[in-house]
């Protein structure tokens, strides 16, 4: 059992310029899940956990519907939860556009409120050494209580490694521990990244938030399923067309898979920049990005990369709101995006600030620290006023998309008609940002 916990990669796959067909992919992840099963012993029960729709394009809905198909067919009865985490729970048209062919009958929704049980705390001691300091308080191990009193024999863990503002790369045990967590965890567990700095963590796969995540995870594996990991990794194909290409799929039991999983994404979705950005342009995708919840990656993914004095400019059409969650929206409204010490001393006097530390590590997150100005360009959904009174600069859409028409504009430099160069970004959520000079090498 334990080597099925933690340590046996059943596939590994992938370098920065394969480009694995669905044909391939779909035979390959087939087998190793099968696989998983046999070493698993009598599986008759599975759930999967994929992302959600804000994760589209890690192709974990594709696997998802190959891991439905193999599993019904091997007459091992199937069910779904998203992991959501703090994210709004899917759409009829969503879930459909996610995973096509999966029966709307299986899937559970997750509520990080209600629906959570704690397995383990982890000591305030042992939280304030490994964020060197950064936060002194204990931090609970929690999931969804699907996991652990469901009844399955196996749980299938989805989705694609990708740098990360709060845990360093994303996925793995984040998957189960935030994506399915509770209030409480995701609460401490962003905040003690935003303390600590996401410039710190991001495109790392070891970081103090992982560390959490890991202990966590290991100290509580007899209390879940045994969990299969199915982890990928993409980037584009070309600059000029922003198709993406499945470099890399690892699955097994363990963290193997995912340290392999990490080091590919740090060579492709980590993009090391010569100079400085003076403007960058961001596009957010309307049926991806409809909060600056989720929108933010903007800022988060490109800031490294930024010019002090410099604009960043987000094209976000989408845009309706800035929480995906009711309480949080408020709260962000209330204290807006500001810097990471002014935030710290709202925390502190401000009862419902303190009480939901994740929505105060995201308004750290969405701060340029005074460093750089960032203009939302929103569609009908959010005014000036309201982009104004959190904090950010408002741009009219119609004069932005005028001038850059992000559908034919290239990832990466370009030069304006009016000799404008400008650093264009088609999707954040893809990728990350730097300048070498801000992202020391190991």
């Amino acid at each position: 059992m334990t080597a099925k916990r933690f340590g046996k990669t059943l596939l590994s796959k992938g370098e920065a310029t394969l480009d694995l067909a669905d044909v391939e992919a779909d035979l390959l992840f087939s087998q190793a899940l099968m696989q998983a099963c046999a070493e698993t012993g009598k599986v008759s029960s599975v759930l999967l956990l994929p992302p959600d729709l804000t994760r589209f394009h890690s192709r974990a809905g594709f696997f998802t519907a190959i891991a439905y198909r193999e599993l019904a067919k091997a007459g091992i009865a199937v069910r779904v939860m998203p992991a959501l985490g703090t994210h709004a729970p899917l759409s009829d048209t969503g879930r459909d556009r996610m995973f096509p062919g999966v029966p709307a009958s299986l899937f559970r929704i997750h509520d990080w409120r209600r629906d959570v049980v704690e397995l383990d705390r982890i000591e305030r001691e042992w939280v304030e050494a490994t964020t060197e300091g950064a936060v002194s308080y204990d931090w609970p191990v929690q999931v969804n209580k699907l996991l652990r009193d469901g009844g399955f024999d196996l749980i299938v863990s989805l989705g694609q490694v990708v740098p990360h503002e709060v845990v360093g790369m994303a996925n793995h045990a984040k998957n189960i521990l935030v994506g399915t967590g509770g209030k409480e965890a995701i609460d401490k567990s962003h905040f003690a990244g935003a303390v600590y700095g996401m410039e710190r963590l991001m495109g790392r796969a070891e970081t103090p938030v992982r560390a959490m995540l890991d202990e966590g995870l290991n100290r509580c594996a007899d209390k879940l399923p045994p969990i299969f990991y199915a982890l990928t990794v993409l980037s584009a194909r070309d600059k000029s067309d922003g198709s993406l290409a499945l470099r890399g799929l690892y699955c097994g039991f363990g963290r193997e898979c995912f340290e392999q999983a990490a080091e590919l994404a740090r060579q492709v979705n980590v993009e090391f920049l010569d100079e400085p950005v003076q403007k960058a342009v961001v596009y957010l995708a309307p049926e991806e990005f409809r909060s600056t919840w989720l929108g933010n990656k903007a800022i988060y993914r490109t800031r490294m990369a930024m010019a002090d004095g410099g604009e960043l400019l987000v094209i976000a059409p989408g845009l309706e709101s800035f929480g995906e969650d009711t309480d949080i929206d408020k709260l962000i409204r209330k204290h807006g995006y500001r810097a990471a010490k002014v935030i710290r001393e709202k925390t502190a006097v401000d009862n419902d600030l303190a009480n939901s530390l994740s929505a105060a590590a995201h308004l750290i997150h969405g701060s340029s620290e005074g460093r750089f100005t960032v203009h939302y360009c929103p569609g009908p959904g959010l005014s000036r006023r309201e982009i104004e009174s959190v904090g950010f600069e408002w741009g009219d859409i119609g004069e932005a998309t005028a001038r850059y028409n992000v559908n034919k504009l290239a990832t990466g430099w370009n030069t304006g008609k009016d000799g404008e160069r400008f650093f264009f970004v088609p999707n954040p959520a893809l990728g990350l940002w730097a300048l070498k000079t801000r992202f020391p090498q190991d």
